[in-house]
């Protein structure tokens, strides 16, 4: 996998230095065991991993939560979102501990943006048809979780995840980032072309606006399970290190 570079207006920020750690953030309807296919290959090249446990709530408790996790962090950090992780990082990516953002199928607001009527612009994503609400909190249904979000994961593997299934808040998805720090930091962007949860035309495009550097895989939303040592790629590239 040889990544590109989008042409975009941030070219000239700063090439990110060589990090130390990398920090990830899951998204909607997941939790940090996501990232567990990911994580053994980012501590085989020495990164020291930390996947943060934020609670869908809203994105002011999620920031928080992953700010406290960059707390901890000594040297150079690659932050790493995953779906709505990507809104997460670009709040929080302006920690000076941060060298470097990396985005996996994930939301890349602009600050104060609107991003569900920049999503409108593009076609509709099939597993939004089965988000199920109860009591103030919205969870996939089986079919699709298993058909649309997990597409191109093994059935065993899509079932266990769905097992553990992060229920999101009402009020997670209305929250504004007040900044975004791809704009400022270095980034990177692992487009999912068979991505049935956000679409992949709209990823593009947030790939290209950020002047990200940017890889295609072809698999569904969940790539971070499905092809981890491609994503795995791209976050050692973002970390400066031999591999990717």
């Amino acid at each position: 996998m040889t990544p590109t570079t989008s042409d975009g207006p941030l070219s000239a920020r700063p090439e990110a230095p060589v990090a130390e750690n990398v920090v990830l953030v899951h998204g909607a309807y997941a939790d940090g065991s996501s990232w567990s296919e990911v994580i053994p290959r980012l501590q085989a090249a020495g990164l020291n991993v930390s996947a943060v446990q934020h609670p869908l709530t809203t994105l002011d408790a999620c920031v928080e939560v992953t700010r406290r996790t960059l707390a901890l962090q000594q040297g150079p950090t690659v932050l790493v979102g995953h779906s709505f992780g990507g809104t997460i990082i670009s709040e929080a990516g302006i920690d000076p501990v941060v060298s470097a953002l990396v985005y996996v199928a994930a939301r890349g607001p602009d600050a104060g943006e609107d991003y569900a009527a920049l999503a409108k612009t593009y076609p509709g994503p099939p597993a939004s048809a089965g988000l199920e609400w109860s009591s103030g909190y919205g969870r996939l249904s089986e079919d699709a979780f298993l058909e649309d979000f997990a597409n191109g994961v093994s059935a065993e593997r899509a079932r266990t995840l769905y097992a553990v299934q992060g229920p999101i808040s009402d009020a997670l998805f209305s929250g504004r980032t007040s900044q975004a720090a791809w704009r400022e930091k270095p980034s990177w962007y692992a487009v999912s072309t068979e991505d049935r949860t956000i679409d992949p035309g709209l990823e593009r495009y947030l790939a290209e606006r950020m002047g990200a550097t940017t890889v295609e895989i072809r698999a569904g939303h969940l790539s971070l399970v499905s092809h981890p040592g491609e994503v795995a790629s791209l976050i050692l590239a973002a970390a400066g290190r031999a591999g990717g």
